[in-house]
């Protein structure tokens, strides 16, 4: 989806029309708790992997560190900003995770770069 907006953003920047993509993490809202549908169908072969997640996520239920109110008042400021960015995290869990990913991608890169390189004629 960050490819889209990406994409999407350069292509309504002449316009004065701006893109965000908004990336939040967890907040005390209902989506893991009774709103959420859960199918009765189960492959056996995920629960080992699965079902530790499930767990997590309904112990977490309501108790996550995000505000609601918080992230309304922050997308109601992006939404104001003159120059809004082009990604915008909502939560330190949220900011974490991406800075980790970011880590790992970094690493990536430097252990393939020869690889990389070797490909320019």
């Amino acid at each position: 989806m960050v490819g889209v907006s990406d994409a999407l953003r350069k292509e309504l920047q002449p316009f004065n029309i701006f893109v965000t993509s908004v990336a939040p993490g967890s907040f005390r809202t209902d989506w893991a708790g009774r709103s959420m549908v859960r199918t009765p169908r189960s492959i056996a072969d995920y629960d080992a992997s699965f079902d530790p997640i499930r767990k997590a996520r309904l112990e977490k239920s309501g108790k996550q560190l995000g505000d609601p109110i918080e992230a309304a008042a922050a997308i109601l400021r992006l939404i104001d900003a003159e120059q809004p960015p082009a990604h915008l995290l909502l939560g330190s869990d949220a900011l974490e995770l991406v800075r980790e990913q970011l880590k790992a991608l970094q690493k990536d890169i430097d252990a393939w770069e020869s690889l990389t390189r070797s490909t320019d004629s």
